[in-house]
């Protein structure tokens, strides 16, 4: 074992916070020795190659998502030893009420899954997507109002966590008197926990801000089945399962809860790491500000550089193969989007940021197959609102030097996370000019 090998592995990823800014160099070495190998800490298979990731997310017959956004970490309570040659389908189903997170969407599997899914169908439709994205104009506006003249700003802060928090409380219809509320309450969930729910170096895990949402979202179900109004929650209260049958109101709750704490999240992520590179980029800013056509391409290359999820978990159901690699049930993977993203069998220079990139759309930021992320069009859209109106409000972008050091000696922090892959917060400075 050489010198480079050795440091690699003798630090824990999902443990040790010695990866947590730059896990590239192990993706790398990882993907190097096998696309599908088992790291020697936790024995968990790490999926780090692109088709080999999309395979897996691919299979729901053969891959449970039960445990997807925690692995073993907050304790597994089907009994899988010795189950190695066995289909454990039906244990999974016997255990899934007692492991974590079994309430949300991203856990489940189908048929389950494809039932509580299809009720995002009367919610995340073009229509309403297209009359939420005009409510983000007139709302990111709004927002750079509160702090443009200032010259600076924590993005983070200032921006992108209100706008998340609203646009997504536009789309699920909340109503505007309760829109303070709800941002106020997420936004300091997210200080408190540093934006680390799920997956944290240190193994906790917490529902965070969904108990909560849980609440509010279960009384305006009821509210609205009670007394029908022209309005999104009306719409969601008198969505049915594919048979024709009526959720309880928690369920369609939970659905309404995933949506929007994830949406807000991986829009938080997705803004800051696009002003990170604008700011670091110069280049790329003053491309974007003469080309405005370009920012779509630009806001899939940012996810496929530096998407908000590091990656997730998939528990085989029985003895398989990946990447000709054999799996036996019951092993926990980790399919790391983040490093499926920069394999160079799938991008040319995967490590570049490249404005021009013909196939970046194709990165695995929001997953893939069933669980694709149903918010992914939302944190587009939210993006490249932001973007065009940060660029009519300013003549140049730049990341504060006094917070984070002068350029090629920049100091950035990250989530403290295996999950979530973002900053903990970027502070900016610009040229602010009239409003257009």
């Amino acid at each position: 074992m050489n010198d480079e090998t050795h440091a690699f592995e003798a630090h824990d990823f999902f443990r040790s916070d010695r990866f947590v800014a730059d896990p590239y160099p192990y993706f790398d070495h990882l993907r190097d020795v096998c696309p599908v190998t088992r790291e020697p800490h936790q024995g968990i298979v790490m999926v780090t190659g692109y088709a080999e990731a999309l395979a897996i997310y691919n299979d729901p017959a053969g891959f449970s998502s039960c445990m997807s956004t925690t692995g073993p970490f907050a304790g597994c309570p089907i009994p899988l030893e010795g189950r190695g040659n066995d289909d454990i389908s039906a244990l999974i189903e016997e255990y899934r009420d007692q492991t974590p997170f079994h309430d949300q969407l991203p856990t489940m599997d189908p048929p389950v899954h494809t039932a509580h899914r299809s009720l995002l169908m009367s919610l995340i439709t073009p229509r309403r997507l297209k009359e939420n994205e005009e409510f983000m104009w007139r709302l990111a506006d709004q927002q750079i109002d509160t702090f443009i003249a200032n010259g600076a700003c924590e993005w983070m802060d200032a921006f992108a966590q209100p706008f998340a928090v609203l646009v997504v409380a536009d789309l699920l219809g909340v109503p505007a008197a309760d829109r303070i509320e709800f941002r106020k309450h997420l936004i300091r969930v997210e200080q408190e926990s540093g934006g680390a729910v799920v997956g944290g170096t240190d193994g906790e895990v917490t529902h965070g801000p969904l108990e909560w949402l849980y609440g509010k979202f279960s009384t305006y179900i009821e509210e609205r089945r009670l007394n029908p109004k022209d309005d999104v929650l009306t719409g969601l209260a008198q969505a049915t399962f594919p048979d024709g049958s009526v959720p309880e109101p928690i369920e369609v709750a939970r659905i309404a809860a995933n949506v929007f704490a994830a949406g807000q999240e991986t829009t938080v992520r997705l803004l800051s790491y696009a002003m990170q590179v604008l700011g670091d980029r110069p280049d790329i800013q003053r491309r974007l500000r003469d080309d405005r056509s370009l920012i779509p391409n630009f806001v899939e290359e940012c996810l496929r550089m530096e998407g908000p999820v590091k990656g997730d978990f998939r528990l085989a159901k029985k003895p398989t193969t990946v990447g000709g690699v054999d799996i036996p049930a019951g092993s926990f993977l980790y399919i790391a989007n983040s490093a499926a993203n920069r394999d160079s069998r799938k991008f040319d220079d995967p490590g570049e940021f490249q404005l021009d990139r013909k196939n970046a759309r194709l990165h695995l930021a929001f997953g893939a197959g069933r669980h694709a992320c149903p918010g992914a069009p939302l944190a587009r859209a939210e993006t490249v609102v932001s973007l065009n109106r940060m660029f009519d409000r300013t003549s140049d972008i730049r990341i504060s030097e006094a917070v984070h050091g002068p350029a090629g000696q920049r100091r950035y922090s990250y989530l403290p996370t295996f999950i979530l892959r973002g900053l903990t917060h970027i502070n900016l400075e610009f040229d602010p000019v009239e409003a257009g």
